[in-house]
């Protein structure tokens, strides 16, 4: 429901257009701008109503109510806009498909002055129709999920690197047995049909095969072992609103990642070979050469290493009392503040200002939501290692137990603080 009136609301203030893609990113466009003026104007001191401007705890617990909430309509906006991306997907695919279709044909017309027209270049018009209905079929099938995406995305809801590179090299894998099986077909004689059966077996397309069921295996592992250490709480996985292309170089935090992306340029690099050594073969199995197995075999093992090690769980190293200017020291009272230290706060992905909010942290049996403090360009509370909460009065004297609660659902272990009169 807040996704309908989100995308609703967004086509408000210039977009008569109805339910249109255009709206919903015009509206998300425009709620992110008002909330990062709102944020700046919060920083600033500004905009603060007189009933909490006496009291710097008050203050800045409404500055954080009110940013909380502004953040989550500009969640449920960029949810609207990432569905209204996501619809038309599919029918660009068709367009695509087509013209590929159209260019295969103009590319081999070309190569065709000259040399003449072959049957291999009637199997591979012939060959692309079945497989670009196969893949528009899938693509109108997941149509609410970005069509041909939907089986590329992975468990945060992003492209899985792993899962597009075994996808592209499956794709080369059926075209070329499409290809076998129309020149089979057309084949004229006992020996024609020999020699196209015979390119099946054991020989120069054995690093093909190796290859790909390689790349496939390493799809497989790579979603099995991280949805086990999710599950496990050994990795922390924050949701995306929709898949994009710059998943495929990028980590979940947006930066770049080298091992994706030596990945997928080798992986690539190889598969132009691959088409290239198709297209002079067309009556075999792309006969990859040992060397280029290998090259994207070590590629695929430095990104399966990389994709199963990485992150971790959040980890609280120490609390103390969070002492301003002039103050004197002294033990943990009811209405302190105090600093959590540590690591893993702060989720990959969940630095937009609604996954922020999400952090709890518990004071025995008192949950405690993280404020927000805003300053210009963003917020100084929460971050990845600093957390800065304070001590409600219904925390209890004496040992207390601190805990974590990360946004996306993981716990920190316990660390006891004293709390006196």
């Amino acid at each position: 429901m807040a996704v309908q009136e989100a995308r609703q609301s967004a086509h408000e203030g210039g977009c008569t257009c109805g339910d249109c893609p255009k709206g919903a990113r015009e509206g998300h466009r425009r709620a992110v701008a008002r909330f990062l003026a709102r944020r700046d104007e919060l920083a600033a001191g500004e905009g603060l109503p007189a009933a909490v401007a006496h009291s710097a705890g008050a203050s800045r617990q409404w500055v954080s109510d009110e940013l909380t909430q502004s953040a989550a309509q500009v969640a449920a906006r960029g949810r609207a806009e990432a569905e209204a991306r996501l619809d038309p997907l599919w029918q660009r695919t068709a367009q695509v498909l087509t013209t590929g279709f159209v260019l295969l044909l103009l590319v081999e017309a070309a190569t065709a002055i000259g040399a003449g027209w072959t049957t291999a270049r009637t199997a591979g018009l012939v060959a692309a129709l079945p497989l670009g209905a196969l893949l528009g079929g899938a693509a109108y099938l997941h149509r609410a999920r970005g069509g041909l995406l939907a089986p590329l995305t992975g468990g945060g809801n992003r492209l899985s690197a792993a899962r597009t590179v075994a996808a592209a090299w499956l794709l080369l894998a059926v075209y070329a047995l499409l290809l076998l099986a129309v020149q089979l077909v057309a084949a004229s004689g006992a020996a024609d049909r020999r020699e196209l059966l015979d390119a099946l077996g054991p020989g120069r397309s054995t690093g093909f095969v190796t290859l790909l069921g390689a790349l496939a295996a390493v799809a497989v592992a790579v979603d099995g072992v991280r949805a086990a250490r999710v599950r496990a709480g050994r990795l922390q996985r924050i949701r995306a609103d929709r898949p994009r292309w710059a998943d495929l170089f990028t980590d979940e935090a947006g930066h770049g990642s080298w091992a994706r992306a030596q990945y997928v340029v080798v992986g690539g690099a190889g598969l132009v070979l691959g088409c290239v050594l198709l297209a002079r073969s067309p009556r075999e199995l792309p006969p990859l050469p040992w060397a280029v197995v290998l090259l994207v075999l070590v590629s695929a093992a430095v990104f399966a290493g990389a994709a199963c090690t990485a992150g971790g769980r959040p980890v609280i190293l120490s609390v103390v009392r969070s002492r301003e200017a002039g103050d004197l020291d002294g033990p943990i009272r009811t209405g302190d503040d105090i600093e959590i230290r540590g690591t893993g706060f702060v989720p990959p992905g969940a630095g937009t200002a609604e996954q922020l909010a999400r952090l709890a942290v518990r004071l025995g049996p008192v949950q405690v939501h993280v404020p927000l403090v805003p300053v210009p360009g963003g917020f100084s509370n929460p971050t990845d290692t600093v957390l800065t909460v304070p001590v409600p009065a219904d925390v209890e004297p004496g040992p207390v137990e601190v805990q974590v609660v990360t946004a996306a659902g993981l716990e920190t272990g316990r660390r006891t603080i004293d709390v006196v009169d």
